[in-house]
């Protein structure tokens, strides 16, 4: 990662070593050669070392093309490839050429392999590990973006402006919203511009822009576009994220617990990217249906630490519930940090584990020993239910004990959602 400005320059950041293209068997063989009566030094696999030429930035840049076709001389092609691991912004440039000229060639499939970003990330990171990585926390997000990205890539033109039905539960019903893809990239980029005011960075709202909850942000961004957004939104929502990620990666430890507030809540941000990875997901599949187009679920570790946070901020929803009614009266309270009567959260498949869910107090602690309900549930069934796509009556649980109990939680997880 690298906080480098300008193009030119001596003093940036070291980038993981990326090999050069890889050469077919006939673009530098001598065919006419007579391989047995060649000299020792001539034969394959002997070959002297290259003029390394000193060249300056600049004019390394301008050959990051001909490097990718594979047309730059052996001391050019070094030249190349030893500035590459020192400097980020032409290695990211030199990745995104190498894969366009792989896109060249006609006879192959243009559907690239899902495994392929893994399989060079990992080549890569072997070679040579980041200097600067990327801190586990946020790679949910990252991966999150990077694969919504992935998919704005492969739509077209006219399907920026396809029809997508957004859907959140609301006062105990569900509530919908028509937008365009666009759109909804608008809604993703005003809110993770909470997250970079937290930070210090610029917002995508303007300076100034007083304190407001994030559907507020959303109908804000929206009703100050001068014509209906389109796929030119793309470029600012994904910048803002790398700036996020790169920033975040040099700040060090101490900025996981930086708050960022959502105007009538407030998470650290290590949760609060983490909920941002989820609400990414959630719209990236929104798209993808609007455009028909196949879209997975997160990874499991990914999805387990998505269905944690839910499970977390459970307890806090039921007592916001019960403050204003729409929840049963506490039955049992406790000390703080005490056992306390509990709700056993059972998430099965992918990512899924067990939670026990405190029911009276959020400050009390769920305990196995006092569950008085279980619930099983699907994990992509459950987070469905927590961006509130379905309702509690929807969601095919398996249920078994104080029904009461049940209902109020099933009830606080619709309620996490939001526009």
């Amino acid at each position: 990662m690298n906080r480098a400005n300008g193009d030119d320059g001596d003093d940036v950041a070291r980038a993981p070593w990326i090999p050069g293209p890889r050469r077919a068997a006939d673009d530098h063989a001598d065919l006419t050669a007579d391989p047995g009566g060649a000299p020792e030094e001539e034969k394959p696999g002997v070959e002297p070392e290259p003029d390394v030429p000193v060249l300056t930035h600049g004019v390394l840049k301008s050959l990051l093309g001909a490097w990718a076709l594979s047309a730059c001389s052996p001391g050019e092609t070094q030249a190349v490839e030893d500035h590459l691991t020192a400097c980020a912004p032409c290695a990211d440039e030199a990745l995104r050429l190498r894969d366009a000229v792989a896109l060249l060639h006609e006879d192959r499939d243009l559907d690239l392999d899902p495994l392929l970003r893994s399989r060079v990330l990992e080549n890569c990171l072997g070679r040579r590990p980041a200097r600067i990585p990327v801190p586990e926390w946020v790679t949910p997000y990252d991966a999150e973006t990077a694969r919504l990205d992935a998919l704005l890539r492969d739509i077209g033109e006219s399907e920026w402006h396809a029809p997508v039905r957004l859907k959140w539960y609301e006062e105990g019903r569900i509530v919908r919203r028509k937008a365009t893809v666009a759109a909804v990239m608008g809604h993703l980029l005003a809110v993770d511009g909470l997250v970079s005011a937290a930070l210090g960075l610029e917002d995508p709202l303007g300076a100034g822009t007083p304190e407001l909850s994030p559907s507020e942000r959303t109908e804000a961004l929206w009703s100050g576009l001068d014509r209906p957004p389109n796929r030119s939104i793309r470029g600012p929502w994904r910048d803002q994220s790398h700036t996020l990620i790169r920033t975040v990666s040099f700040a060090g430890r101490g900025v996981a617990d930086l708050t960022v507030t959502y105007k009538d809540f407030a998470l650290p941000l290590r949760d609060s990217l983490l909920e941002r990875a989820f609400e990414c997901w959630v719209h990236a599949d929104d798209i993808a249906n609007a455009v028909a187009y196949p879209y997975a679920a997160p990874s499991g570790a990914h999805l387990h630490s998505m269905i944690d946070l839910a499970a977390r901020l459970l307890p806090g929803a039921l007592a916001n519930r019960r403050r204003t009614g729409l929840a049963s009266p506490a039955r049992h309270l406790v000390e703080a940090g005490t056992p306390g009567r509990s709700l056993h959260l059972e998430v099965e498949g992918s990512g899924g584990g067990h939670w026990y869910i405190a029911l009276d107090s959020p400050a009390a602690l769920g305990s196995p020993e006092q569950v008085v309900a279980q619930v099983a549930m699907d994990g992509v069934e459950f987070c469905q239910l927590v961006a509130g796509h379905i309702s509690p009556a929807e969601a095919a649980a398996g249920q078994d004990g104080d029904r009461e109990a049940i209902g109020d939680v099933l009830s606080a997880v619709a309620s996490l959602s939001r526009l």
